[in-house]
């Protein structure tokens, strides 16, 4: 089955590197016009120079820090203002790890307006050109702790939930416009985020990061992390016309972590 995204244009959140930058590398080699969106737009540029252009492709980037939420709302509308897309990875960092008590209400505002009101906002911008073309293609990145929620990630298990029901309510308003929207529920993938919690993690309970890591690694059961590209493998597909029929879904990619049958 070969992949062809020749024509369209992706932008991509979190791309300047882990699973973002994997997703952003992935598109331009299926031929899509890639708009990369970070914070650091040194790395956005040498991210942008190693993207595949052999069929054209013309790839942009965008600055935006998603933690500032009223200044990446002006910047989502300024470059709405003149340009399309046609697939949109929704893809922010994640919030700081901490249980209930260690988080004060003002944690979970923050947390809303970095994993929900950004997605949301930068969705409903693209949406319009979608649906005039009759082709979308929203994926959003999250985590399995929707499912199965993490003690030490109370903001994140709290907004990603609340992400993953409004998609699949938005999913079921814009099918008829052949607009699917769907959500990967990210395992153990070999990111320097998920280091930087292992990090956290091997602190709090006097643990080397390497004892940290054996134990993840132990708990799935392939016995090793996902790879990124492995990842961005399966955003590919939903983004093309393969996955045309596939909407409203939350995707494990977890090595059989989860244990849940749905």
């Amino acid at each position: 089955m070969k992949i062809s995204l020749i024509g369209k244009t992706a932008m991509v959140g979190g791309s300047t590197s882990g699973i973002g930058k994997a997703i952003a590398i992935a598109l331009a080699d299926c031929g899509a016009h890639v708009i990369l969106v970070a914070r650091n737009e040194e790395k956005l540029k040498a991210v942008q120079d190693i993207l595949d252009t052999t069929h054209g492709q013309q790839h942009d980037h965008l600055v935006v820090d998603f933690s500032l939420f009223e200044q990446a709302k002006d910047r989502i509308a300024a470059f709405f203002s003149g340009k399309k897309v046609d697939i949109l990875v929704n893809n922010t960092n994640g919030p700081s790890a901490g249980g209930i008590r260690e988080k004060a209400a003002e944690d979970y505002q923050q947390a809303f307006d970095l994993l929900f009101q950004y997605t949301v906002y930068t969705t409903l911008h693209a949406l319009p050109h979608m649906e005039t073309n009759q082709f979308g293609r929203i994926i959003n990145v999250s985590s399995m702790t929707v499912k199965e929620p993490q003690d030490t990630l109370v903001l994140s298990n709290t907004m990603r939930t609340a992400l993953v029901s409004w998609s699949k309510s938005l999913s079921r308003a814009v099918a008829a416009h052949q607009i699917t929207v769907n959500t990967v529920l990210t395992g153990y993938f070999d990111t320097d985020r998920l280091n930087s919690l292992m990090e956290i993690q091997a602190g709090k309970m006097q643990l080397s990061f390497e004892e940290v890591k054996a134990k993840r690694v132990d708990a799935i059961p392939m016995k090793r992390l996902g790879k990124p590209e492995e990842y961005a493998s399966l955003v590919a597909f939903l983004a093309s016309d393969h996955a045309a029929y596939l909407t409203g879904t939350a995707i494990q990619l977890d090595g059989g972590l989860m244990t849940g049958m749905l």
